[in-house]
């Protein structure tokens, strides 16, 4: 197999493409359901790992799992030790929808006022909810029990981006670029308040620095 050595620039699927007009564009009151989606798939990259560590427990991180998070002034990113991405699995997860949910959910939009937040989860577009808050989306990769890492970024504007990477381990961090009114989602004292509120379920540590946030 040849091996990428390039950053490669590639079109969102159309359906992506409205998706994330009407995300991005949209003011919603309760907008932090993008950090409860975000750890959401963290937890589920975990468990993936996990499941495929009963069969080969080299794959396991040594340190037990988790998810991270940490801000600066500008970025809030969501860190996780689990299953990770190669480069064909970030073509399929992060630049189309195999399911017909995204089409779904955009015509619920359409149709109705509905609980936006609800929506998101019910139709398993939650990554792209990152860009309510966020002008770039950075999505530092890399599978399990492979040694190539890589690096999928957008401004959510049409299209993205993946090159080749350097990451010490198996996992995945997103880091959102905030958008000037979304500042507050660089404030410790947020972060905590919407992991309390919407992620305390999560089976797996969610830290902050030192602290858990979580009952894991």
């Amino acid at each position: 197999m040849t091996e990428v050595l390039e950053k490669e620039t590639f079109s969102f699927q159309t359906e992506v493409g409205q998706l994330l007009e009407i995300v991005a564009s949209s003011l919603y009151s309760n907008r932090e359901v993008f950090l409860r989606e975000l750890v959401s798939n963290a937890s589920d990259a975990c468990d993936k790992l996990r499941y495929a560590a009963l069969t080969d427990a080299s794959l396991a991180p040594p340190e037990g799992f988790a998810i991270t998070l940490s801000v600066d002034k500008k970025t809030l990113s969501i860190s996780d030790n689990g299953i990770g991405m190669n480069h064909a699995d970030l073509l399929d997860t992060l630049g189309t929808i195999a399911k017909s949910g995204t089409g779904a959910f955009i015509e619920a939009l359409k149709a109705e006022e509905k609980d936006t937040p609800g929506l998101i989860g019910q139709f398993g577009v939650g990554f792209y909810s990152a860009f309510m808050v966020a002008s770039t989306v950075g999505v530092l990769t890399r599978k399990a029990g492979e040694e190539d890492a890589w690096l999928w970024s957008s401004d959510g504007k049409g299209g993205f981006t993946i090159e080749p990477a350097t990451r010490d381990t198996a996992g995945t961090t997103v880091t959102l670029h905030l958008k000037k009114d979304a500042k507050e989602f660089a404030e410790e004292a947020r972060i905590r308040h919407i992991i309390k509120t919407y992620s305390e379920h999560i089976s797996f540590p969610v830290k902050l620095g030192d602290d858990t946030l979580n009952a894991a």
